[in-house]
C-alpha cells in the first residue's frame, strides 16, 4: 500500500449525504454483497454505487473502469478523482463525481482500501465503514476458486489479518453464510436502518 490522496478541498467536510465505505480482505465477498445490494437498491435514486477506476481489466468479479497506468496517472494529475490509492500492484480511484452525489444528499457506496478510511473520514461529513470478512479458511477457498492472475500473491493477501478488517469499522458483516442474507444486512446499513436481526 502506498499513497493515499483525497482531492476534497472544501474547508468543511463534504455532506450532507452518506459515504458508505466497504472494506475487508480479499476473498471476503465484498463484490458479491455489493452486487446484491445494488440490485436491491436499483430503484432508489438516493443510493449510488459508482464504478471504481482501476489499472486492471474489469471482470465478472469486478465491474471497474479500466485504465492503463499512464491513463490513470493523467486522470489523477488532471484532478479527476475524489480519492486514489495503490494496492497489490494496481492503482485504484473513486471518480470525483461522488462529491456531487454526497452534496445532493445521496448515499454513495464504495469498495475501498482500509488505508483510505482516515482520509475519507476527514474529507466527508457522514462516513460509515462496513467491514466484510470471513474466516481464513473460507478466504483461502474463495481466492483459490477465483484464480484471478491479476490478484498478485495470494499468500501475501491471506497473510493480512482478518481481524484488521474490523479495526476501524462501524459495522462488521461476517460473510460465511448465505450471500442473500448478508446482502440484506448490507442493504440495511446502506439505508441507515437497524441491520441486526
Amino acid at each position: 500500500m502506498s499513497e493515499t490522496v483525497t482531492t476534497a478541498t472544501d474547508a468543511a467536510a463534504i455532506g450532507p449525504g452518506r459515504l458508505v465505505l466497504v472494506v475487508g480482505p480479499s476473498g471476503a465477498g465484498k463484490d458479491t454483497l455489493l452486487r446484491l445490494a445494488q440490485a436491491a437498491c436499483v430503484d432508489d435514486h438516493d443510493i449510488v454505487f459508482p464504478r471504481r477506476v482501476v489499472t486492471r481489466a474489469s471482470s465478472a468479479d469486478e465491474d471497474n473502469i479500466a485504465l492503463s497506468a499512464d491513463e490513470f496517472a493523467r486522470a489523477r494529475d488532471h484532478g479527476d478523482f475524489a480519492v486514489h490509492w495503490d494496492a497489490h500492484g494496481h492503482s485504484y480511484a473513486l471518480p470525483l463525481e461522488i462529491n456531487d452525489d454526497i452534496r445532493a444528499g445521496r448515499a454513495v457506496v464504495v469498495n475501498v482500501s482500509r488505508t483510505v478510511i482516515a482520509a475519507l473520514r476527514q474529507a466527508y461529513a457522514n462516513v460509515i465503514v462496513v467491514a466484510i470478512t470471513a474466516p481464513p479458511d473460507v478466504l483461502a477457498q474463495r481466492l483459490a476458486a477465483r484464480a484471478r492472475n491479476t490478484d498478485g500473491n495470494i499468500a501475501d493477501r491471506l497473510a493480512r489479518s482478518v481481524d484488521d478488517a474490523s479495526a476501524n469499522a462501524d459495522v462488521t458483516i461476517l460473510n460465511a453464510g448465505s450471500a442473500d442474507y448478508h446482502g440484506r444486512q448490507l442493504v440495511r446499513v446502506i439505508r441507515n436502518e437497524c441491520w441486526r436481526e
